[in-house]
């Protein structure tokens, strides 16, 4: 007997194509990716933005930052130890959100975009939580 789905047969079969489990966790990490080679390749901004949001020492900040979204992004995006990779990257988005979205500090436009700046960055966070669900069931399966 087929247990009862709430999923369109449509859906079902859309979420079931093979390449969209990969292609989403490329997707879940691309700005991890992207911020990484950034700043991986102006090493010097890297530093100044962490200093910006008074992060000391900057540079070990940024090299953290550079080693967590590339080497996270990696373990995520290949399946192993999918725990500590969206570990690793969910505390490092906390971090920025907390540095950089401060909108309890502001008002009016800021503290608008800064709210939505930093719900968006919790929805990531529950983004990684999710993959690595996923990873721990297939592991079970």
């Amino acid at each position: 007997m087929r247990a009862n789905r709430d999923t369109p047969g449509w859906i079902a079969a859309i979420l079931s194509w093979p390449l969209l489990l990969p292609v989403s966790k490329v997707a879940l990490c691309s700005a991890f990716l992207i911020g990484g080679v950034q700043k991986l390749a102006d090493f010097p901004a890297a530093v100044a933005e962490q200093a910006h949001f008074g992060l000391q020492p900057a540079w070990l900040w940024a090299t953290a930052a550079i080693i967590v979204e590339l080497g996270g992004s990696a373990l995520v995006i290949f399946g192993r130890w999918v725990w500590l990779g969206a570990g690793g990257l969910a505390v490092l988005t906390a971090v920025a959100m907390f540095a950089a979205n401060d909108f309890w500090t502001k008002t009016g436009h800021d503290r608008f975009m800064a709210v939505n700046s930093f719900f968006e960055h919790l929805g990531l966070i529950a983004g990684l939580v999710l993959v690595s669900i996923l990873s721990l069931r297939k592991q079970d399966a």
